[in-house]
């Protein structure tokens, strides 16, 4: 397993009407950048707003403490 980093576009409509663009990122643990992207979909699924996935890429993080 690897983790990638994951770079997502989100659409947001406030309570005016108003779309705002916001870019979230996120570490997915992984064995591939397909099933970090399909592992990002899949946690976006079911949300009213729109997303895009706009990057994914391997990072240099090798372990994650707890």
């Amino acid at each position: 397993m690897a983790y990638y980093i994951a770079t997502v576009k989100v659409q947001d409509e406030n309570e005016r009407g108003r779309i705002s663009n916001t870019n979230e990122t996120y570490c997915v643990e992984a064995e591939s950048v397909t099933e970090a992207e399909a592992k990002v979909v899949k946690e976006f699924e079911g949300y009213s707003m729109d997303y895009q996935v706009k990057s994914v890429k391997e990072s240099k993080i090798i372990k994650i403490l707890e």
